[in-house]
């Protein structure tokens, strides 16, 4: 499994549209395979879909998200954990563990609790990008 993290400054980027670097880690943390940072090269969100695709990533862990963008994400068929806040390790180990959804995570002013990705609901888009 390939899980990407939406980086900047050693904590999830704050906007995933904007964001730059991704780092991406294969296996869990039982069985942790490689793990290493990508760019983006740039800001087209169809551009960033399809080179999470092309990378093979399963799971994108990432802090706000447009509602076009995340739609995007998943009719690629990648799952998406969005509106995460905090330093990368902490981030990393809570996931690998179960402990990501936890309301510590959350972004401030972000109500996830039963509410997926905070947006109320999935995207009801399933087409290819």
């Amino acid at each position: 499994m390939k899980t990407a993290f939406s980086v900047w400054n050693g904590r999830i980027a704050p906007v995933f549209d904007a964001s730059q670097t991704v780092l991406i880690i294969t296996g869990d943390e039982e069985a942790l395979q490689e793990e290493r940072f990508e760019a983006f090269e740039c800001d087209d969100p169809r551009a960033k879909v399809q080179r999470l695709v092309a990378m093979g990533v399963d799971s994108l862990v990432c802090g706000a998200i447009s509602r076009p963008l995340a739609c995007m994400i998943e009719a690629a068929g990648i799952s998406l954990n969005a509106f995460i806040a905090g330093e990368l390790q902490a981030i990393k180990t809570a996931h690998f563990t179960g402990g990501l959804r936890a309301d510590a995570f959350s972004m401030p002013g972000c109500c996830r609790r039963g509410r997926g990705r905070g947006f109320g609901g999935g995207c009801g888009l399933r087409q290819g990008f």
